[in-house]
């Protein structure tokens, strides 16, 4: 088996002529075959050696999603040394923790905004390297640097157990933990996950999930590797939509909250009653399901599939019926994003999180906890040998902190351990389910359940943009759906309220996680004084202005 160094001089060699990256520069798209992405990292990976880096130097990756993103963390791997990715909307004292914990020496800048607020984290004697964007600067740039040819540099041998990236959480619970992955971490993650979800030669993926993230990193890039698979690229969010039919993925992958945002973007242009109406005449429907695959540029998509958070089985259950059959998979940063995902010769169960994947052990401690040992699982915790050590069973399986059950080998999470939440009644409450059956409203875009100590829970929930201006009409759906909702529920877990935020829940406002997740605690003492209000209102639907 080639160790992940030698299978990108594999690569270039076996397919040298094949388009790997494509990546449009102020509309104009610039494509690299497999040869030219090999020259371009070893001329970096020796620029790196020229700037007095030696194997297993940190170097940092600040960047959304780019062809230089994929050629940055190329030369690094080529160079031996270790990659340390940002988040490119993490605040500057995160990039500056990230980079002074890891002991960074350099940094790749690239696509970034509010770059200069956000770049101020960097800290002093650390080399920035900018990426050949517009707007983008650092202490060398990256043309200067690749200028000379790589001469005979050749891949400088690390040895499958050496430190190949340090991935950090993102920071849903606190300050980011680094987690150790080796180069035979990366490279499992690479080689397993095509055969295990049935990718083949010429299969086009679409990069806009941050590869800062594990997910991205091993089922885009990592993948990307060993799978001849060719990566695309956005140029910004407003050319998101073009750049994507651009594209024409073949294999597709979202989170949650988005899968929410592109079904309201269906709904803005086809009202709910009117496409159900159309799905109902079998030739109409064929027509109305390619038309909308193909507006959002994902006709030639065969594999689906949606990760991050639990996604709520009614939204699952909308998009198979307009020809979207969505795969849930599940894994972490300490994994290596690796865990459960089917490919496309077994059919999905709406509501779990799939099956194993190949060779990844899977059990449910008594206190209902996911338990995890897999052969890329991380080597802990970066110095934190206490925290480490906490993580893990004796017999070797991680902690996930999430709850679920495994029935015939299909998981099903049902929240975060910590998440669950005792109201004044002493009865323990599980946010997730509940959320996810809000979801079933198209006009709620976001919804958080809170109630620790309190009599009943209550819901804050933010809106779609779609949603009507009248207050009255809004109130009247809200309390229908409310009273509908609860018959769903046990007599402890009923909502006494919902109340509808004003302010947009985002990544740069703190509230949500740059992966898209709420961070449940922040919103919970963001808007403590708002829910006392609404309880002392009595109102089933209470707005926040």
């Amino acid at each position: 088996m080639r160790g992940i160094q030698d299978q990108l001089a594999h690569r270039a060699k076996q397919t040298p002529d094949q388009r790997y990256l494509s990546q449009p520069i102020e509309r104009e798209w610039h494509t690299w075959t497999w040869a030219e992405a090999f020259d371009e990292a070893r001329r970096m990976a020796a620029a790196l050696e020229r700037l007095g880096l030696e194997p297993g130097d940190r170097v940092g990756l600040i960047s959304r999603n780019c062809a230089h993103w994929v050629l940055a963390d190329m030369a690094i791997i080529l160079a031996g040394l270790v990659s340390v990715p940002v988040y490119p909307t993490a605040k500057a004292d995160t990039i500056r923790q990230i980079l002074e914990h890891s002991g960074c020496r350099a940094c790749f800048v690239g696509k970034i905004d509010q770059a200069a607020e956000r770049l101020a984290g960097v800290p002093a004697g650390v080399t920035t390297i900018a990426m050949p964007y517009p707007d983008t600067g650092g202490d060398r740039s990256w043309d200067e640097l690749i200028e000379q040819p790589a001469g005979d540099f050749q891949p400088r041998k690390r040895g499958e157990e050496d430190l190949a990236t340090l991935l950090y959480t993102s920071g849903s619970t606190g300050t980011p933990k680094g987690a150790v992955h080796s180069f035979s971490n990366f490279a499992f993650v690479g080689r397993t996950l095509p055969t295990a979800l049935g990718v083949e030669p010429g299969d086009r993926v679409f990069s806009y999930l941050p590869l800062s993230h594990c997910t991205e990193r091993a089922y885009v890039e990592a993948a990307s590797f060993y799978a001849e698979t060719s990566l695309y690229f956005a140029e910004s969010i407003d050319t998101f939509a073009e750049d994507l039919c651009h594209a024409r993925p073949t294999l597709f992958g979202s989170v949650p909250r988005l899968w929410k945002r592109f079904q309201l973007g269906v709904l803005e242009k086809l009202p709910p009653e009117k496409l159900d109406r159309l799905l109902r005449i079998p030739l109409v429907s064929t027509l109305i399901k390619r038309k909308i695959k193909k507006r959002l540029g994902i006709d030639q998509v065969r594999w689906f599939a949606s990760g991050s958070a639990p996604m709520a089985v009614s939204l699952l259950e909308w998009w198979d019926r307009v020809g979207v059959t969505i795969r849930e998979g599940w894994g972490m940063t300490e994994t290596f994003a690796y865990g459960t995902q089917i490919g496309l010769d077994i059919e999905p169960r709406f509501g779990t999180i799939s099956r194993a994947l190949p060779e990844a052990e899977l059990k449910v401690s008594d206190e209902q906890e996911l338990l995890i040992r897999c052969p890329c699982l991380m080597d802990g915790y970066y110095k934190a040998d206490e925290l480490t050590t906490e993580s893990m069973t004796e017999d070797g399986f991680f902690r996930t902190g999430d709850r679920a059950f495994i029935e015939n080998g299909w998981v099903t999470i049902t929240g975060r351990v910590k998440e669950l939440f005792k109201t004044a009644k002493g009865k323990y409450i599980a946010p997730v389910p509940i959320e996810s059956l809000l979801a079933r409203n198209s006009w709620i875009e976001m919804a958080c359940v809170l109630g620790s100590g309190m009599t009943q829970p209550v819901a804050l929930v933010q809106l779609a943009d779609h949603a009507p201006d009248d207050r009255a009409q809004l109130t009247r759906q809200l309390e229908s759906d409310l009273g509908r909702l609860n018959r769903d529920l046990e007599p402890h877990e009923r909502l006494a309220s919902l109340i509808v935020v004003s302010e947009t829940w985002e990544v740069d406002n703190g509230l949500l996680t740059p992966t898209l997740k709420i961070k449940r605690d922040v919103i919970e003492a963001k808007y403590n004084d708002l829910v006392a209000r609404a309880g002392d209102a009595g109102n089933q639907v209470h707005f926040e202005d």
